[in-house]
């Protein structure tokens, strides 16, 4: 399954398993190559939040 943490970085988990603390299930659960592909399409800038918002709040 895919999974994200509160910084919007994306991973896969194996589905069953606990998921740890500050990360959630994005509700996208395949095979191994279906769930990077997901990650493909939805991660698309792979810059950790916090450095989105401060770089936006610089301009």
């Amino acid at each position: 399954m895919v999974v994200v943490n509160g910084e919007e970085q994306y991973s896969i988990w194996l589905a069953g398993r606990d998921i740890p603390d500050g990360w959630k299930s994005v509700g996208m659960a395949g095979s191994k190559d279906e769930c990077l592909a997901y990650i493909d399409t939805v991660w698309t800038d792979m810059r950790p939040l916090s450095l989105r918002q401060a770089m936006a709040a610089g301009d």
